[in-house]
């Protein structure tokens, strides 16, 4: 369930969005993530900042459309090397990968960000069968905080978010 609020700082109206699913632990709420309520706003003037890197524009814009609406700042990117152009998308505070991507692939971008010390957390999402668990492996050993198989529930990306966001604070 999803909830619009405005609220006044600073004289100015800030619309932010709430996230609740009823069927969820209120741990995983938008409030438990530091996104939508009163008092994350307080701690934090300004909203959590995802980066979204895959090159299914369809999936790229459903998952951008769910963490909008769970009230986080998107953006979203094709490739790897558009990803490492952009200024902002280095300044996330978490990181949506996929593995297989045109280019550079998503391990490749995982280990040029931890060459470049961008210490962002990554959350890995694949539709790749990893038989073996090598690219699982690869991406947990060079600290990746969740790894999701394609398709994923929303909930499962949410929580991995809220662990990412957790290491990263």
């Amino acid at each position: 369930m999803l909830t619009r609020l405005v609220r006044t700082v600073s004289g100015i109206n800030v619309r932010t969005s709430q996230w609740h699913d009823p069927k969820l632990p209120d741990a995983w709420s938008s409030a438990s993530l530091g996104v939508g309520s009163d008092a994350a706003m307080d701690r934090q003037p300004q909203q959590l900042f995802i980066a979204v890197v895959e090159d299914d524009t369809g999936l790229r814009e459903a998952t951008e459309s769910l963490l909008s609406s769970a009230g986080f700042e998107v953006l979203g990117f094709s490739t790897a090397e558009r990803f490492l152009k952009s200024r902002r998308g280095r300044k996330a505070s978490c990181l949506i990968l996929d593995v297989r991507l045109p280019g550079m692939s998503g391990l490749e971008l995982q280990q040029r960000l931890l060459a470049k010390a961008l210490a962002i957390p990554i959350v890995f999402i694949s539709a790749e069968e990893d038989r073996e668990g090598l690219a699982r492996a690869q991406a947990s050993g060079a600290g990746a905080v969740a790894f999701l198989s394609k398709p994923f529930a929303d909930d499962e990306l949410l929580h991995a978010i809220q662990c990412a966001l957790k290491k990263h604070s």
